[in-house]
């Protein structure tokens, strides 16, 4: 089955709260392409709430569905990391994480009342933020000699291609992401120019 061109995702965070019977349930949403990234997330929230009584989470990255956690820190199996999960599929979103943050206030809410609970402040949490279309993308490394920067950079915004990373000394090289279907569009520009270095990244 082939890839789409497009994606949908979060653009900007997001924050809700709902109670329980007592318990608070704060849920925040961010934009996230990058696993590692998701520890710092997750770390800094943990300082903001060091007396809450669970830090329950999913995240969804890429476009094959395939690289995906979640956690219910502690709740009973299934009760939470697994709702979440849910409220970001079924708005069909990838390339973000939902966070639940629960302050306990004292009374147990069984396995469907956590379950309703941690769907709801997720759900919430979702609406508040603004959902965005993307193109998939592919990276490419570009490497070229100073004099020919102006030809360069003008293909690079004819294809609205995104710069990952620039280094321009004795030579030039780009790190670039390609709207994957302008890819071929792409490779067609530079094939025409001479003494530029084309690298597919994976």
């Amino acid at each position: 089955m082939a890839m789409p061109d497009f994606y949908n995702t979060i653009e900007g965070n997001g924050l809700a709260e709902i109670k329980e019977r007592r318990s608070r349930f704060l849920a925040y949403a961010y934009p996230l392409m990058d696993k590692n990234k998701f520890k710092e997330i997750l770390h800094q929230l943990k300082k903001q709430h060091p007396k809450a009584s669970h830090h329950c989470f999913a995240y969804r990255i890429g476009g094959d569905g395939s690289n995906f956690r979640v956690s219910d820190d502690g709740e009973p199996s299934g009760t939470a990391g697994r709702p979440i999960l849910g409220q970001i599929d079924s708005r069909e979103l990838t390339d973000l994480a939902v966070i639940v943050v629960r302050y306990f206030g004292g009374t147990l809410l069984g396995v469907p009342g956590l379950i309703k609970a941690y769907k709801s402040a997720a759900a919430l949490a979702l609406q508040t933020v603004a959902v965005v279309r993307k193109p998939f993308e592919e990276k490419y490394s570009v490497q070229f000699d100073p004099a020919q920067i102006n030809e360069v950079m003008r293909i690079v915004k004819e294809i609205k291609c995104r710069v990952i990373e620039q280094e321009i000394l004795l030579f030039c090289r780009l790190t670039l992401a390609i709207p994957k279907n302008r890819e071929t569009e792409f490779q067609f520009k530079f094939d025409g120019l001479k003494n530029i270095e084309l690298t597919k990244l994976k």
